[in-house]
């Protein structure tokens, strides 16, 4: 672990709950989980990029102020392209009704605009094609392999849910966000499980995932001491996995600087030299109060 830096917006509000980071333009676009926005960081410049209207009135949901039910929960953030320029798709952990609507983010100018959709019909077929009850469906993490999107379901051992994946093509997603194409046609597939093991007797599962070159994927993962794949819980570990399609080739565990555990739920590609990978992390403490982390990560593969 390279560097460990906490997020805070320029205005000196904590950057909370960060669940998923990627390129854009210049600099990194972290989605938020608990809120509408999200963190455009640049250097050492961040600002909020709305991603959705205000729900009820709100901006930033918690279960403290008994909105939690509201928020969209957005997990994922993928690097896209609309039209060859670059983009990022934020995607929404489909846990409820309320979290199963797509975001695009493109430049125009040098200013992010954001394109909203509800993608209902194609979480509907997501969660038959993984074979998960609608009520435990929680798809928090989605890496870009060329032009195919695979997209993660966070698995839970004690309820015997396996951390699994479906491929959907990228143009085809993007075109569902941007209400070109109905998200009930978005071919959904190549259904892979992932047992990434187990720590202190909680399993492994997966938070994000990021593509290297030579194709292979990097999962980060956590033990998270639940009944279910959705409810928050007591984070006993977390790691790094390395996959080649399903097959598990290596894992990891994440340094804990100060004892402290980095749940971490995004991951980001910055450079890879031979065997030698640098990517970007952001941490989700389950916390309002507290301003996510940024990992700077550096890992030598086999």
């Amino acid at each position: 672990m390279e560097s460990v830096a906490q997020l805070w917006f320029d205005d000196g509000t904590p950057v909370t709950a960060a669940s998923g980071i990627a390129p854009l333009g210049d600099g990194w676009l972290v989605v938020q989980d608990d809120a509408t926005s999200a963190a455009w960081r640049r250097g050492t410049t961040v600002t909020p990029v709305r991603l959705l209207p205000a729900v009820e009135g709100l901006d930033r949901f918690s279960e403290a102020a008994g909105t939690k039910h509201l928020k969209p929960d957005l997990e994922v953030a993928c690097p896209a392209e609309v039209d060859g320029a670059p983009a990022v798709l934020a995607l929404g952990s489909g846990s409820s009704a309320r979290r199963m609507r797509g975001v695009l983010v493109r430049l125009d100018g040098g200013t992010p605009v954001p394109h909203a959709a509800d993608l209902a019909p194609l979480y509907a077929r997501v969660a038959a094609v993984l074979g998960v009850p609608p009520d435990q469906l929680n798809l928090e993490g989605g890496s870009r392999h060329g032009d195919t999107v695979r997209w993660f379901q966070r698995g839970n051992l004690a309820a015997g849910v396996p951390s699994a994946s479906v491929d959907l093509p990228l143009e085809a997603l993007v075109r569902a966000v941007l209400g070109t194409v109905d998200p009930a046609s978005v071919p959904v597939g190549a259904l892979r499980r992932y047992d990434l093991g187990e720590v202190a007797g909680v399993g492994l599962a997966v938070t994000d995932a990021v593509a290297l070159p030579d194709g292979r994927t990097l999962l980060s993962a956590a033990a998270e001491d639940t009944p279910n794949a959705v409810d928050d819980g007591p984070v006993v570990a977390t790691a790094l996995a390395l996959v080649d399609g399903d097959r598990l080739l290596d894992v990891t565990p994440l340094p804990t600087p100060g004892g402290r555990v980095h749940k971490v739920e995004g991951l980001a590609l910055r450079e890879v030299a031979g065997d030698e990978v640098t990517l970007l992390a952001v941490v989700d403490d389950d916390d309002p109060a507290v301003p996510s982390t940024e990992l700077g990560v550096r890992i030598l593969l086999g």
